[in-house]
């Protein structure tokens, strides 16, 4: 089974302990990189540490969460090896891995319900990287 490594900000506390609890459920290992409690903290100190795990192996995929998603999404993405995508949907979530190849995804805390964001966990981390064509644009990502 995969390890998933997991942050959150304040804003995305509770849903982090909600979807940490559902993957424990379907087997997953979990690396819980913070934050653990609803008192205001940056996004950013969290972040890191979770860009870090993904991309020296020690987590297979990420799970990322904040208020909106938008300011852990941008921090990830300054990762050499990290494509993070801003997932609301369980659509995106699909094609951010089928043609992305992404291995973070970011769940926006105050904008989608609890049970949503399981469904969005699950396509994210049960779809597999197309590959073909979609490897040439990701080759040419990185500056």
């Amino acid at each position: 089974m995969k390890t998933i490594g997991i942050a959150a900000d304040h804003a995305g506390f509770e849903l982090k302990a909600e979807i940490i609890n559902y993957l424990n459920e379907k087997g997953y290992k979990i690396n819980d990189f913070g934050t653990n409690s609803s008192e205001s903290v940056d996004y950013p100190d969290f972040a890191h540490t979770l860009a870090d795990s993904v991309s020296d192996g020690s987590s297979d995929m990420g799970i990322a969460i904040c208020g909106s998603g938008n300011g852990i999404n941008m921090t990830l993405n300054k990762h050499r090896k990290i494509r993070s995508a801003l997932c609301w949907t369980t659509e995106i979530a699909e094609l951010a891995r089928l043609h992305n190849d992404a291995n973070v995804c970011v769940l926006p805390a105050r904008f989608i319900e609890t049970d949503y964001a399981k469904k969005i966990a699950d396509v994210f981390l049960n779809t597999k990287f197309e590959g073909g064509r979609h490897q040439r644009r990701i080759d040419k990502i990185g500056l």
